[in-house]
């Protein structure tokens, strides 16, 4: 196991290989390995005209795929326009737990003075305790602090990559329990809803091979992982506390700093992202439209 300080080997280098270009979007990288701001595209319109869209969804999804988050500023939606972009990613997925803004696939975002907690405080992928997790998250932002409020995203395949060759075939094959019971529990109290008679749990491959690209990604998250199935309990408490401290690594980040009406799309299959509650006494509002995922492999 390597030392996040210091200086770093081999492994944690990335290099970019150049991409044919876009033509109906513009994209702007955040950082070499993760994250990417698009110009060029009007989300309202986007899914209110057919006729126009097939290319430039073509290119969102493939900024998407390159780049594990993409951002959107300036976007004017209305909730019924969130719901329809996020259709044209697939299926939409109900919050086993969180209130909603009138559509049980419309996610309600709100922290302020009087909010005990703020969203996705912790690195977490989105209800990973599900069968089958969201495919990806698409948050839209209508009011931020004027400081703070920043959201952090890690990309999971530079996690994997950066694993050492016996590390990884230690991991190969193994399962990890997720369970949204510690996550949930309580958690929407101040909102005043009402727990359910229980949350999903699931086993899950810890390392998972992402669908679309066929790349390796790690599959452990603080939010909701409890355990390694089938070794000892001190065991799979060390190699946890290792794997997210090396999920997290800064190297592996970006961030996004937020302005009202932007958006950030990402996907739950090789990333993870951690929202910052440093705005406290400011108002942090919004929704969020999930699409529905696979069972990881």
């Amino acid at each position: 196991m390597s030392s996040l300080s210091g200086k770093q080997g081999p492994r944690y280098r990335h290099i970019a290989g150049e991409a044919d270009p876009y033509e109906t979007i513009a994209v702007e990288k955040l950082t070499p390995i993760i994250g990417a701001e698009i110009t060029g595209v009007d989300i309202g319109k986007l899914v209110s005209d057919e006729s126009r869209s097939n290319r430039q969804m073509d290119e969102i999804h493939r900024a998407l795929a390159e780049n594990l988050v993409i951002f959107f500023r300036d976007q004017h939606i209305t909730p019924q326009q969130h719901l329809a972009f996020g259709r044209k990613f697939g299926e939409l997925h109900v919050h086993p737990a969180a209130p909603n803004e009138g559509d049980p696939a419309l996610m309600k975002i709100y922290a302020d003075k009087d909010s005990p907690r703020a969203n996705g405080e912790g690195w977490h992928s989105d209800v990973s305790c599900d069968l089958e997790p969201p495919m990806g998250s698409i948050l839209y932002i209508k009011q931020c602090p004027p400081r703070g409020g920043d959201t952090l995203f890690a990309n999971m395949y530079a996690a994997y990559d950066a694993l050492s060759d016996r590390m990884k075939t230690y991991l190969d094959g193994l399962t990890a329990l997720h369970d949204g019971e510690q996550a949930y529990r309580g958690l929407y109290a101040n909102y005043g809803v009402a727990d359910r008679p229980s949350y999903p749990s699931a086993e899950h491959p810890v390392i998972r091979t992402h669908p679309v690209t066929a790349r390796k990604a790690l599959y452990v998250n603080r939010g909701f992982t409890r355990h390694i199935i089938g070794i000892p309990r001190d065991e799979s408490d060390a190699m946890l506390a290792y794997l997210y401290q090396h999920a997290e690594n800064p190297l592996f980040q970006c961030r996004f700093r937020w302005t009202e009406n932007a958006i950030a799309f990402w996907d739950n299959r090789c990333a993870q992202h951690r929202a910052m509650w440093d705005y406290w006494p400011h108002t942090r509002s919004g929704t969020r439209v999930t699409v529905k995922g696979e069972r990881p492999a």
